[in-house]
């Protein structure tokens, strides 16, 4: 598709999105694998001046049921194989990619084609109005729509753009789904007069096919898909990088920390692209980053890099104060990139931004070269292959299995996934359960991502003073069994 053709068909569904619902900044939820269909639709939200609220297809029912219910949104995009992930809203329904079609439904390509010609009303907007609200949370479970506002969009977008000196000749291959990191690199591709490639089922084979048809130049993955494309046959190559994946000059990963040893196993594979990035929800991409060749040096592959020109960042004591070059202390981030706040949720605005400092709950360093070192989290989440997965979530779904008498969740260190969903569970007297049936129970309910990856079955569960189940001594007394 040619910019002026992307342009057109921007142009027709956002005129069609404002005939649909006339409201000023109203919201779009779009539920979508990656397709040409879901990056229009996308566009047009912004075009339209209304606010994206990004549905990921891979997370269950009552997940994004809960996203729905906190966003609101007055139209929902999905696709044809994504609409039995959520429950009806009311909201209109307008299909993305999708077959054969009942006439009553709506689709973007049908849109597109009745309003072609049009363009969407100019809609005057400040920087703080909101532009997208995708969502954190805690260890409850409980979904946090977090505001990411015109100002922080645009800051990411320069910042990631003028970091990673993007080319009209890069060619993007969005691999990993666009409701997270993936879509931090639509704009400034753009921005630049790059190309971009959606790859609807991020298989290792077809990612390696795409790179090598489009000569694709840049990549971002979470570690999950790099680790798929390295433990595969088609890449053995020895000692030397691939000649499938020789156009590559930036192959940017996040989401989940890597070891050491996996990121020098994707510089031998992939040639000296590997570079990454650091960022969370509150304060999305780049609050910190490395290029390539930072990291080829041993004494940064720990690191997730320098602070980019978006970014102010701090590491501050229980106190609030602000600690000297490596000292280890919570992870604090100002500037441009900063969220609005919650939607909805003021006190945890409050208690999540103060003085302008985001704490991000992560803990870390920054040694006396400027580089960012992450050496644990403050809350309970558990970062599974880039996903944040909620203990307290899954939890309340294994205990709603009828063998369970009570469970705890846990992160365990895993090569592969960074932290491995875990979970210890006691068994109700006289019941019967195995842990695969337990898994795909959970699995059935919240998705794959939240599935435990494993089940350890205990006589109890460790607590603290006050009787409260401990995930932490629990996990440790698991290891130690």
């Amino acid at each position: 598709m040619t910019y002026a053709a992307l342009e057109a068909a921007v142009n027709a569904f956002a005129a069609a999105l404002q005939g649909i619902d006339a409201v000023p900044g109203s919201r779009v939820a779009i539920c979508a694998k990656n397709t040409a269909e879901h990056l229009i639709a996308l566009l047009a939200t912004y075009a339209a001046g209304k606010v994206w609220v990004p549905l990921n297809p891979r997370n269950g029912r009552a997940v994004l049921d809960a996203m729905l219910l906190a966003t609101r949104p007055a139209i929902i995009v999905a696709d044809e194989s994504c609409v039995d992930r959520f429950t009806p809203t009311g909201a209109p329904l307008i299909m993305a990619k999708c077959g054969e079609v009942v006439d009553h439904h709506l689709t973007v390509r049908g849109l597109v084609a009745q309003w072609a010609g049009k363009t969407p009303h100019r809609i005057a907007r400040d920087d703080e109005d909101a532009q997208i609200i995708k969502f954190s949370g805690g260890s409850t479970g409980s979904p946090k729509p977090v505001i990411q506002a015109i100002r922080c969009i645009n800051a990411q977008a320069d910042g990631i753009r003028e970091f990673f000196e993007f080319r009209s000749d890069d060619v993007n291959l969005i691999a990993a789904p666009l409701t997270h990191g993936a879509s931090c690199f639509v704009l400034p591709i753009l921005e630049v007069g790059g190309c971009h490639v959606l790859l609807e089922e991020a298989k290792p084979t077809a990612v390696l096919d795409a790179i090598a048809t489009h000569a694709v130049t840049t990549m971002y993955a979470p570690p999950t898909l790099l680790y798929a494309l390295l433990d595969g046959p088609l890449l053995d190559t020895g000692d030397r990088p691939s000649p499938m994946t020789r156009s590559l000059r930036h192959v940017i990963y996040s989401a989940a920390p890597m070891s050491a040893e996996r990121i020098r196993d994707c510089q031998r594979v992939f040639g000296p692209v590997i570079e990454t990035a650091y960022g969370q929800v509150e304060a999305p991409q780049i609050v910190t980053a490395m290029r390539a060749g930072e990291l080829m040096a041993d004494e940064n592959l720990a690191s997730v890099g320098r602070p980019s020109p978006m970014a102010t960042v701090g590491i501050m004591s229980d106190d609030g104060t602000l600690k000297s070059a490596g000292e280890v202390g919570e992870i604090v981030v100002a500037g441009p990139l900063l969220m609005s706040g919650y939607l909805d949720r003021p006190e945890a605005t409050a208690s999540a931004i103060t003085d302008g400092w985001l704490h991000t709950g992560d803990i870390g360093l920054i040694d006396n070269r400027g580089y960012l070192f992450i050496r644990g989290r403050l809350r309970e989440l558990i970062n599974s292959g880039g996903f944040k997965v909620f203990p307290g979530k899954v939890e309340a779904a294994l205990g709603r299995h009828p063998a369970v008498l009570e469970c705890a969740v846990f992160g365990v260190d895993d090569p592969k996934w960074g932290e491995a969903v875990n979970a210890a569970v006691v068994v109700r007297r006289g019941s019967t359960v195995g842990g695969e049936e337990l898994i795909a129970y959970v699995k059935d309910e919240l998705g794959s991502v939240n599935a435990p990856k494993r089940i350890h079955f205990v006589d109890r569960l460790e607590r603290n003073a006050a009787g409260k189940v401990s995930r932490a001594a629990v996990r440790d007394a698991v290891g130690r069994s």
